[in-house]
């Protein structure tokens, strides 16, 4: 199954992965439990607006965004790696996005032998009106998160980002 097919689970609204979890399991899997189920709701429920809204794929809105912080370009194994998906992957969406005309594959200035994606004018357009979209839904689905207890969560997560970085994690 390629992953722009992938679906996580769909639970029964106040169900999620942490509900399987009694008292006695450790508080750092409580944690990373929450946090999944957490961000299992978002993502299903922003893949579901992408596709409604704009016919397009949570994975090929990535590429896109990827690309637009990136104007020059870049190339399929970067773009694998910044997605964390395989080449295939990245192959198999830029050629969707291609046919349509929103990225475009280009000769890597550093490398005559090699091929840099950028989004196309219109892939720019596109995708700048999905952004402004996709945001206000972010901005919908955690508006009943207090700013401060936003500023919390950030600064949270990225102690926690920042430990696993140091010990080699994802």
């Amino acid at each position: 199954m390629q992953d722009e097919d992938r679906q996580e689970p769909i639970t029964p609204q106040g169900l999620d992965l942490a509900t399987r979890l009694s008292s006695d399991h450790h508080q750092s899997l409580k944690l990373w439990l929450r946090m999944l189920s957490c961000t299992v709701r978002i993502e299903n429920e922003i893949r579901s607006r992408l596709r409604t809204s704009f016919g397009i794929t949570l994975p090929r809105f990535d590429l896109m965004a990827q690309l637009e912080r990136h104007p020059e370009g870049l190339r399929m194994g970067e773009l694998s790696r910044r997605m964390m998906v395989t080449g295939g992957n990245i192959t198999g969406i830029t050629d969707q996005l291609e046919r349509e005309g929103l990225v475009e594959r280009v000769p890597d200035p550093q490398d005559k032998r090699a091929f840099a994606v950028r989004l196309t004018a219109a892939g720019q357009a596109a995708f700048g009106a999905m952004a402004r979209v996709h945001e206000g839904w972010v901005e919908e689905l955690l508006g009943h998160v207090a700013p401060q207890d936003k500023e919390q969560l950030i600064s949270l997560l990225s102690g926690m980002k920042a430990g696993l970085d140091e010990r080699g994690g994802a």
